[in-house]
């Protein structure tokens, strides 16, 4: 079978839905042409989605073009759900991204377009909205390549742009102008090509521009530029016929082991959960026996998505999407069949910056909370579920929006009215120097039976937390290591103050046990005082997410922008004067920026313009904030020893503890 995952990527409004509802449609596998404005787009499944017009949730549609089965995913495009776009981007074999012609390259489609460029997926542009008011082909073909580091190459070109009477031709490449415009292009990472434009340009024909194009769109040093209107269609055919033959088209073999990844899970209307997978390799069978992570499992459920929406089968394919139920301790991410494993990929996205503490109305529904948010943090990985030492329940969120639709959730879901605070920030601790802490079996106050020797060190900005050994390890069992490394990571997700420890190494530098009594409990229990002294060695500072911004406004409104500028504490790094507009870049606390998001407009009669991401972290100034503890604290040695309950049962005389 022959198949390829299309992904419909863009910022927020950009038209992306209507886009998705356009090519099913123009495709044939909708009767008929859904709607943003109605309600009753095939994509946007969710009451909430229909209700707010956005894209909540990624979902699948499935059909056949050209012989060629297209999976095509439609993900959200609001920022506060780029948990569900990153689930998306592992799949994809190509991705279209929207661009609007009236608003141009946005916040998100720079997010989106560098997530694709780090992971290498090959990616086009449809440039839509051609005929609406202000639409501009040109302007923004020139801004892909200029903001977003693209190698655009129009595929067509507009007539009318702005008017009801806009129109899009396919570019010929046969044509002296066309051609040398994609010569100009393609010959810079191709020297046979521009060796032959150059030698001998009689030989070059379309086959060989167009074989080009596919090998560089391929490799992701082309980026084919289409245009049109996702409302009224015009455009839509062209990139529907350049699909299938310019995209890299896989082929599978249903005749080999079984293997799948899981990258959605959801829950159907008895409650079960419903595993989201794509099928890279083999045939799944009904009743069969699968391996996963944590075991075997038995499929007890099969749908695949096909023309129509999610159809019951007795079997999946590769190269297929389908929903399955029957597996156990899968989470999204894990591999399953032939070399399954807990897969845990690069994050591409920065994780939430805001928390904040819900309660239900009724104290009665405290544990049905838990459960219903435990459930939703189950769909959405990158939201962190906790409850502090008081039973206070936490979520951690990318914004206001994604916490207005998880309160409407609980409330039309599960039947809970909850209660959700004023969001705060997550901060993070990050080491000031090097420090080591060393606990050892000779020593008379360590209770347990181990010695355990680490070395903190601060990581480069955006490394996030590693963990090495130096200690040898053919010293000890293969568990007593992984209970180290364990622990480790699970220290760290509390600092001194409470916060994660951000980029840092941790080294293991000693190691030693007593056989045949040590256990790799000694290790897991011990490893937490460790490494809380050596990172009290080194010493930390909590710091606080800040966002860079950009505001874009008319130059006679800069004054009473730059006033709330100063009240909201940001600091301003530029400001571009433009013809008729100012541009303001700086940063602020990420917790401000929301308010920000709703002034702006306010102040500048609805013609100001703003986008932001996070873009580092900063030393809080003043009284370091900290974060109730969920776990024993090792920063309190005496209070960690008595909450891990530790007595003659570890080997030592309870008065050592």
């Amino acid at each position: 079978m022959k198949s390829l995952n299309l992904g419909i990527l863009a910022h927020v409004d950009a038209g992306k839905t209507s886009l998705t509802e356009r090519i099913l449609f123009d495709a044939g596998a909708r009767l008929r042409l859904g709607s943003v404005d109605s309600g009753n787009t095939y994509t946007d499944s969710l009451l909430l989605e229909r209700e707010r017009g956005i894209t909540i949730r990624s979902a699948v549609a499935s059909f056949e073009l050209n012989s060629i089965l297209v999976n095509l995913l439609d993900t959200p495009g609001h920022p506060d759900f780029i948990a569900e776009v990153e689930r998306t981007l592992a799949l994809l074999d190509i991705a279209i991204i929207v661009v609007s012609a009236v608003e141009g390259v946005q916040a998100q489609t720079r997010v989106l377009v560098g997530a694709l460029q780090r992971l290498a997926i090959p990616h086009m542009f449809f440039i839509n909205k051609i005929d609406r008011k202000g639409a501009d082909f040109q302007h923004t073909l020139q801004a892909l390549g200029r903001l977003l580091k693209s190698r655009p190459l129009a595929l067509v070109t507009v007539r009318d742009a702005g008017t009801c009477l806009a129109a899009v031709d396919t570019c010929d490449p046969a044509s002296a102008q066309v051609m040398s415009q994609w010569l100009d292009v393609l010959c810079e990472h191709d020297e046979a090509l521009l060796h032959d434009y150059v030698s001998h340009p009689e030989a070059i024909d379309t086959a060989r521009l167009e074989q080009g194009l596919r090998e560089q769109l391929g490799k992701g040093l082309v980026n084919p530029v289409f245009a049109g209107s996702a409302i009224t269609g015009v455009g839509v055919a062209q990139m529907i016929e350049a699909i299938t033959r310019l995209s890299p088209i896989k082929s599978h073999d249903a005749s080999a082991p079984v293997l799948a990844s899981v990258f959605k899970i959801d829950r159907g209307w008895g409650g079960h959960k419903r595993f989201h997978v794509s099928m890279l390799a083999g045939t799944l069978h009904l009743r069969q026996t699968i391996d996963t992570p944590l075991g075997a499992s038995r499929i007890t459920g099969i749908h695949v998505s096909a023309s129509g929406g999610l159809q019951s089968a007795t079997h999946a394919s590769a190269g297929q999407i389908a929903c399955i139920t029957g597996l156990e301790g899968v989470r999204i991410g894990d591999r399953i069949g032939v070399r399954s494993e807990r897969h845990q990929s690069a994050q591409t996205f920065t994780p939430p910056a805001i928390e904040t503490h819900v309660a239900p109305v009724l104290p009665a529904q405290t544990k049905a909370l838990w459960e219903a948010l435990g459930a939703l943090a189950e769909q959405d990985p990158l939201i962190d579920l906790r409850r502090n030492a008081a039973g206070l329940v936490f979520v951690s969120l990318y914004g206001e929006v994604q916490k207005e639709i998880i309160q409407a959730t609980l409330a039309d879901e599960y039947d809970i009215q909850a209660i959700f605070e004023e969001s705060s920030a997550i901060c993070v601790e990050t080491l000031i120097s090097t420090g080591q802490g060393l606990e050892s079996l000779e020593d008379a106050s360590n209770p347990f039976l181990a010695s355990v020797g680490l070395r903190v060190s601060p990581g480069a900005p955006g490394s996030g937390q590693t963990f090495t050994r130096q200690a040898h390890a053919g010293l000890m069992p293969t568990s007593f290591y992984k209970a180290i490394e364990e622990s480790v990571f699970e220290t760290l997700k509390e600092g001194k103050h409470g916060w994660a420890v951000h980029d840092c190494e941790v080294t293991l530098t000693t190691v030693d046990y007593e056989s045949p009594s040590s256990t790799a409990a000694d290790f897991r229990h011990l490893t937490p005082l460790v490494l809380a002294a050596a990172i009290e060695s080194a010493g930390t500072q909590v710091c606080e997410p800040r966002s860079a911004f950009r505001i874009e406004v008319p130059a006679t409104m800069s004054s009473p922008v730059h006033a709330l500028l100063a009240k909201a504490g940001a600091t301003i790094s530029g400001a571009t004067l433009g013809a008729e507009t100012v541009r303001i870049d700086g940063s602020i606390v990420t917790t401000r920026i929301y308010t920000l998001q709703h002034e702006i407009p306010n102040v500048t009669s609805g013609l100001g313009f703003m986008e932001s991401e996070l873009a580092t972290y900063a030393p809080v100034v003043g009284t370091a904030p900290c974060r109730e503890r969920t776990m024993a604290n090792p920063y309190n040695r005496h209070e960690y020893l008595r909450q891990v309950r530790l007595g003659p049962r570890m080997g030592r005389p309870a008065s050592s503890a």
